[in-house]
């Protein structure tokens, strides 16, 4: 597990073995994201989410206390993911940072509570699934928009984003961060002590 540039966010880069049968490898070892980020993953809920090129999905996110972590990785195709730092008051507030996710390096990303996530599709087709550690619940989940010119994500040139109606409405960084959307860094951080207690 290696942090990425934006605290509580992790890429785990799994050992792939190679034969003439095909390959194999361990795409998630809870004992290890235990060992990087100090407590466990409690699984709750697994998602598959299917899409073709240039669809983009994010950025979501959930009220903290309680949040949502995911470790996503990408099973077929390939995308662009995105992890960003939502958290009022971090010292890397507004930063994001992307991982190529693909069917050939079989990264995967650890998304901690209170971070920002999304993805686009780079392949004709992608599918990424993602364990969660919360259910969904839609009156705690929120978004900001990928788009939103402000935070300046550098999605790839030449493809033209797919956004769902809600993604393509949702506020600006600074809008949400106004309304009050956002998560706190310091409740962040004690809601990750509290998990480490446990």
């Amino acid at each position: 597990m290696q942090q990425t540039g934006i605290k509580d966010a992790y890429v785990h880069t799994p050992v792939v073995h190679t034969d003439d049968r095909g390959s194999f490898l361990e795409w998630f070892r809870a004992d290890r994201l235990t060992g990087a980020i100090g407590h466990r993953l409690d699984l709750a809920q697994a998602n598959c989410s299917i899409s073709r090129r240039g669809v983009l999905r994010g950025i979501h996110f959930a009220d903290v206390p309680v949040g949502q972590a995911k470790y996503v990785t990408c099973v077929s195709g390939s995308v662009l993911d995105v992890v960003v730092d939502i958290r009022v008051g971090s010292p890397t507030f507004g930063r994001w940072e992307t991982i190529e996710l693909d069917d050939r390096s079989r990264r995967g990303v650890y998304v901690s509570e209170g971070l920002g996530h999304g993805f686009m599709a780079l392949s004709e087709e992608a599918t990424v699934v993602y364990l969660c550690s919360t259910p969904y619940a839609p009156g705690r989940e929120h978004e900001v928009n990928p788009l939103d010119p402000e935070l300046g994500i550098a999605w790839p040139e030449g493809i033209e984003p797919v956004l769902s109606p809600k993604d393509a409405a949702a506020p600006s960084l600074a809008e949400a961060r106004a309304a009050g959307l956002l998560p706190d860094y310091a409740d962040c951080l004690a809601f990750y002590d509290k998990l480490r207690a446990l």
